[in-house]
């Protein structure tokens, strides 16, 4: 498994600027802004927590929230103890501003916090969410594979034992991402994602997979 190439994707930098500006276009025009690998991905981690029967009590974190749209589709399927944690502050303002708009501030909270360093949690989660972080993480230009080991540290820290991790990725294959995180986290589910085909073959342009942290 090779490391990919760098790039501003990985970068604090390039993100402030996306939020910056997502922000300000938000106060002008109400858009709330990009969501990340489609309505489809929020919708597929929705349909998988109602299967499953999961208490609208449970306490969830989503790391690398970005506008907070997750958040706010699991608000309104009746969850009520969230949390959503950015290390852009303008993205936890974006965030902060379509809840209100929503009438959705009591259920979500919002905190500036980088998750592989300040990010401390008074108590652990029984689930966490990832779209599009742990790809962000890996294409840093500054020792991305360090970081990666330091993403896995803090995700062992912020869930409860058997606590369960949701990851969506479009730059890793299932095999990868078990590698990745096979040490600490075993899978438990492969979430439906759409398909391509291409010379004869066919497979999928985003992974999706429920894993259980290790007792």
């Amino acid at each position: 498994m090779e490391d990919f190439s760098p790039s501003a994707l990985g970068t604090k930098e390039h993100w402030d600027a996306v939020y910056r500006r997502e922000l300000k276009t938000f106060q002008d025009f109400g858009d709330e802004g990009e969501i990340w690998f489609g309505e489809g991905s929020m919708t597929r981690v929705v349909r998988w927590m109602t299967s499953q029967n999961v208490p609208p009590t449970t306490s969830i974190v989503d790391i690398g929230t970005g506008n907070g749209m997750l958040l706010v589709e699991l608000a309104k399927s009746g969850y009520s103890n969230l949390t959503g944690i950015d290390y852009c502050s303008d993205a936890i303002e974006l965030a902060r501003n379509i809840c209100e708009k929503e009438g959705l501030s009591h259920s979500i909270n919002l905190q500036v916090a980088d998750f592989l360093d300040s990010f401390s949690p008074p108590e652990q989660y029984d689930i966490g969410l990832d779209k599009g972080t742990f790809d962000a993480v890996s294409l840093d230009p500054s020792v991305s594979e360090v970081k990666r080991r330091q993403y896995i540290q803090s995700l062992c820290r912020t869930l409860k034992p058997n606590g369960r991790f949701i990851i969506t990725s479009c730059n890793w294959t299932k095999d990868e991402l078990l590698q990745q995180f096979g040490n600490e986290f075993e899978v438990t589910d492969e979430l439906p994602t759409p398909t391509f085909s291409f010379g004869g073959h066919s497979g999928h342009s985003v992974t999706a997979l429920v894993f259980r942290r290790r007792s």
